[in-house]
């Protein structure tokens, strides 16, 4: 395994790295059938967990996020971090930290960036996926609409992770648990242990679902 721990320890984010490590591997699983892609590409430590495993595999990770902060890192916010505030534009700009990322580990041939909402780039998205993570905003409606617009490009077999599942109110945000609770009543994908707070599904294939 080629991802560079010691690189990971300086890249901003809230990802763990049990479930980076999941990341990784599923990906690794997933990346000789298809490209994979991911919502919410922050400061890009995902995107080097799934990144390197498409490197491996010689595919590609589409990356896709507007870089301005989600709503809990707005300036106010729990998340804010001012060292990613432009305040000359008077907003934030993950970009150039997410592009460092990609030169550092070395990437940039790999992992692909799509700087724009996620519902934009779905609009004419017509690419299958092998593997969909979901890490952008954490609203109820940007978690649904990211699910709705991105989970029907997933090959059969593919994975559709979801981070950020926690059960209980008190520990986070309900918003992603309840669209991980949504993807399971669909009866389209077989669930597979969570990993800490990242859900894990992978699409049945059509005779498992009942759907042609």
């Amino acid at each position: 395994m080629s991802v560079d721990t010691t690189l990971m320890d300086r890249i901003r984010g809230f990802l763990d790295p049990e479930e980076g490590m999941a990341l990784y591997t599923f990906a690794c699983d997933a990346a000789p059938w298809g490209p994979c892609l991911e919502i919410g590409s922050y400061c890009g430590k995902s995107a080097v967990y799934i990144g390197t495993a498409c490197r491996e595999h010689q595919t590609v990770l589409f990356s896709i996020d507007h870089h301005r902060g989600s709503e809990e890192q707005q300036p106010g916010e729990l998340y804010f971090d001012p060292a990613l505030f432009d305040f000359a534009a008077f907003s934030n700009n993950t970009l150039p930290f997410f592009r460092q990322t990609l030169a550092l580990s070395g990437l940039e041939d790999t992992v692909i960036p799509v700087v724009s909402r996620s519902e934009t780039v779905a609009k004419k998205w017509n690419i299958p996926l092998s593997l969909v993570f979901i890490d952008g905003g954490h609203a109820f409606e940007t978690v649904r609409t990211d699910y709705q617009v991105w989970a029907k490009h997933l090959i059969p077999g593919g994975y559709l992770l979801i981070h950020d599942i926690f059960e209980n109110p008190e520990e986070g945000g309900q918003a992603p648990f309840e669209v991980y609770q949504r993807a399971v009543a669909s009866g389209d994908f077989e669930v597979l242990p969570r990993i800490r707070t990242l859900g894990v599904l992978r699409r049945k294939q059509p005779q498992q679902s009942g759907r042609a």
